[in-house]
């Protein structure tokens, strides 16, 4: 036994010293950093810091490779503790939350029957999922099971349920997703993401020219979830108590009801509800702003794509100032809106939130008179020119410098301003069939006209004014003289008009604009007695401002007057000018200002951080329909009449300014929120699948009710 036991001992011993020898070779030298480090991380190995776990995250921060915040799923505390060892800095960083978009699920129709492995990616990899949606959840739950922190669940419905107190924006759900239906955002990506060609996108939202995600705040606000639906919506749109009284809603053309022969859902009813809501809280939501950029940009033009911008870039933590020509921030809203549609305390409330994030202004200062581009470049970083359109298309007609004849939106400025206008008693003629002639007419009536005769050369159809003010101007007794131009004003010695000759019109073939173009009858002129004549056939930019260095610096206007800029970026050919509203697109729509407001701000921010402004592929930048999402057959969808605008009385409103459309109860806003589908790109909910995943059954039945009885 001796002999063995030596040996083993000589070996042993031999084995000491070759071990001994290697760890002298070969030894590696480990920074007791990484120990420390990696103790102060939860240990979750989520992989949402973007390496293999987090051991390897430890040694990424401290070889400089990753910032001591990179850790996503520990927060504030994590990140304090690893700057603690590391001895730097505690860095910002935004949040994230994963987000899906689907609103299929267990509804969406199937192409196949699957009985394979129960996980997304088996799915998806047979011919792209079971699904005919191109772009919906799978429903099987691999994001649920991806996720270490619990925070998401699969609902009654079929698709993924985020909790957010619980996520922490690992991304292990976004990288697992085959079909890309949930994302994992922070506030700068939610607010600044465009419409994408693979997302769920209803028909209302394709079209909405803000991109609001419309079926969200309706079901939202249907739920009581009201401060909910109103950051859904400012994601999108800062302006929701503006436009819920005055948007046309383009969006309504694509609701899915219109192909049963119903109403569309009318979403202008709920947005301005959980707005009302809002501004008659004790205080308003406060808006999440990031940190100071010490970045500055001015924003000429106080009008919706000013305040827009002003609104989103504030958010990004950059120094807004907005200067404007006239006396207070609002631009068309406050000086070409008669207050019977849009009464100023709304729209004071509305601008108040934006500029009490911290954006200055100030008025009374016009571009090329009062400032210069050249004098804002000494102090500003970037500069959104957002002036809309000012001026007043011409009648080109005999005598329009007649005492009189005013234009129409110098005539609507006026009462904004101040400035006395006596109609009493004067026989008025508006010239022109779109919005502002509309409310020339109806503000006339108001102001002691005793005739007021709108003048249109096409028929009531082709009509570009919003059907609703159309209606509204035949109840208060406008009077229309349609298929009628006018050819010549008349005065007297004193140059004060007296007469109107209009020449009858027949319509002929389609022109540029899809309507069919005015033909005159000759021989078939009418000459009528007339006081007030108020031009209001359109408005382009004003160019007073375009001076030679501009022009010879690259700044160029179209043959609109408007600046021409990147269609996707808003970029001029001076980098850090930008534009956007109606002085790059001509007169548009209020949403279509907001719309490009965001977009500017997007652009902008990304140019103050020396980013690429272009927006990813497959982006849709411009309302556009996806092509199979209007050939969707509806079936177990009943017709259900929309929730009647409650209005003031014609006999009192006509004598006062007072604001005509009011707030429906909410009752009748509930009302109107279920007549949502809650539609995807291809699918939407029938009644019965209503019924099914929607536990309160006392919905449809208080609906019913609702809808029998008088909204007075």
């Amino acid at each position: 036994m001796l002999v063995p036991s030596i040996v083993m001992l000589g070996v042993g011993l031999s084995a000491s010293v070759v071990l001994a020898v290697a760890a002298k070779v070969f030894h590696v030298e480990v920074d007791p950093r990484i120990t420390d480090v990696e103790d102060a991380l939860p240990g979750a190995n989520c992989g949402g810091c973007g390496y293999t776990g987090c051991t390897a995250c430890a040694e990424a921060i401290v070889e400089g490779k990753a910032p001591v915040n990179a850790c996503i799923a520990g927060g504030d505390s994590t990140t304090a503790a690893v700057a603690k060892v590391m001895g730097g800095e505690i860095g910002f960083q935004e949040p994230k939350v994963a987000t899906h978009y689907c609103e299929g699920g267990y509804r969406a129709v199937p192409k196949y029957h699957y009985e394979g492995i129960n996980d997304c990616r088996a799915m998806f990899a047979l011919h792209g999922g079971d699904l005919v949606c191109k772009v919906g959840c799978l429903s099987l739950g691999t994001c649920v099971d991806s996720c270490p922190f619990d925070a998401l669940k699969m609902g009654d419905e079929g698709v993924p349920e985020v909790i957010p107190d619980r996520c922490v924006g690992c991304g292990n759900c976004e990288r697992v997703c085959p079909t890309g239906v949930i994302n994992v955002y922070n506030m700068t990506e939610r607010l600044f993401h465009f419409n994408k060609e693979e997302e769920c996108l209803p028909p209302c939202k394709q079209l909405c020219p803000a991109q609001i995600d419309i079926p969200g705040y309706v079901q939202l606000a249907k739920e009581g979830d009201f401060a909910g639906a109103i950051a859904l919506i400012k994601e999108r749109n800062p302006l929701p108590l503006i436009c819920g009284r005055v948007c046309p809603a383009p969006c309504e053309v694509g609701c899915r009801r219109v192909a049963i022969e119903d109403e569309p859902v009318h979403h202008n009813y709920i947005k301005r509800f959980v707005a009302d809501w809002e501004m008659n809280l004790p205080e308003p939501l406060k808006q999440m702003i990031l940190p100071d950029t010490g970045k500055k940009v001015a924003i000429i033009g106080g009008g919706p794509c000013g305040l827009s911008a002003a609104y989103y870039l504030r958010r990004m933590g950059h120094d807004i100032t907005i200067f404007d020509s006239k006396p207070e921030l609002g631009g068309m809203l406050r000086y070409g809106i008669p207050e019977y549609r849009l009464p100023k305390k709304v729209l004071d409330f509305e601008i108040r939130q934006i500029t009490d994030m911290g954006v200055k202004e100030i008025c009374n200062k016009s571009l090329g008179k009062d400032i210069t581009i050249q004098g804002l470049e000494e102090e500003f970083d970037a500069i959104l020119m957002a002036m809309g359109a000012w001026d007043n298309t011409s009648l080109r007609c005999e005598g329009e410098e007649l005492e009189g004849v005013w234009k129409g939106t110098e005539f609507l400025q006026k009462r904004e301003l101040g400035i006395k206008v006596d109609l009493n008693g004067k026989r008025v003629v508006v010239v022109g069939g779109g919005n502002t002639a509309m409310d020339a007419c109806r503000s006339s009536l108001r102001q002691g006209a005793s005739e007021v005769t709108l003048l249109y050369r096409r028929t009531r159809n082709e009509m570009p004014a919003n059907e609703v003010e159309i209606v509204a101007s035949e109840h208060e007794g406008i009077k229309y003289e349609l298929l009628a131009a006018p050819t010549r004003l008349m005065g007297d010695e004193n140059g004060v008009l007296k007469q109107i000759e209009y020449l009858r019109m027949e319509l002929g073939e389609p022109d540029a604009s899809g309507r069919r173009r005015p033909v005159p009858i000759e021989g078939s002129e009418v000459t009528i007695d007339v006081d007030v004549v108020i031009s209001a056939i359109g408005q382009r930019p004003l160019t007073d401002w375009y001076t030679d260095d501009l022009k010879e610096r690259g700044l160029k206007l179209t043959r609109w007057d408007t600046i021409e800029a990147d269609e996707e970026t808003l970029q001029s050919d001076i980098p850090h000018v930008f534009t956007g509203g109606d002085l790059w697109s001509g007169p548009a729509l209020l949403i279509d200002a907001v719309g490009t407001g965001r977009r500017a701000a997007r652009s902008i921010h990304r140019f103050l951080n020396g980013q690429n402004l272009t927006h990813p592929y497959g982006t849709y930048k411009a309302p556009q329909r996806v092509p199979e999402s209007g050939d969707v057959p509806l079936d177990g969808v009943a017709r259900k009449p929309k929730v009647e605008q409650p209005e003031l009385p014609v006999k009192e409103r006509i004598k006062t300014f007072d604001e005509v459309d009011l707030t429906v109860t909410p009752e009748l806003m509930q009302a109107e929120a279920d007549r949502c589908m809650r539609c995807g790109t291809l699918c939407y909910f029938s009644d019965k699948q209503k019924d099914k995943f929607y536990s309160d059954k006392s919905v449809g039945e208080k609906v019913e009710q609702l809808l029998v009885v008088s909204p007075e």
